[in-house]
């Protein structure tokens, strides 16, 4: 794989600014719009692999509060559920580029993801 896939949704703010990081540094990137297509089970468990499910989760987020997660104990299996139907409760935007994955707005991720595309591109 030589490009960058962002998964986010288009009013995000750090879904943007991720996609600007790449363009700006003219790596290609393909755009998973999450409010379109979700995620494929495989793909978000790569994601709670790495970071855990807490760690993928916004608990700031407005969706989050809205939905009234903070005062509901689920399982993980349901927390997945709800993610899977509502994006917005995620830490936006998820990132991969081959094995390097972030979660949010990771600059210095971003940054090690450009060099791997770049020398991989160039190999």
């Amino acid at each position: 794989m030589r490009n960058v896939q962002i998964f986010g949704v288009k009013n995000s703010p750090e879904t943007r600014a991720a996609e600007r990081y790449f363009k700006e540094r003219r790596v290609p990137i393909q755009f998973v719009d999450l409010s379109q297509k979700p995620m494929a089970p495989a793909e978000i468990q790569r994601f709670v692999q790495r970071f855990g499910l807490a760690g993928l989760i916004d608990r700031e987020g407005t969706a989050y509060i809205d939905a009234g997660l903070p005062y509901l104990k689920l399982s993980d299996a349901e927390l997945l559920a709800r993610v899977e139907r509502s994006p917005k409760l995620l830490r936006l935007p998820l990132v991969r580029a081959a094995n390097h994955l972030s979660v949010g707005r990771d600059e210095g991720a971003w940054s090690a993801m450009v060099g791997a595309v770049l020398a991989k591109g160039s190999a």
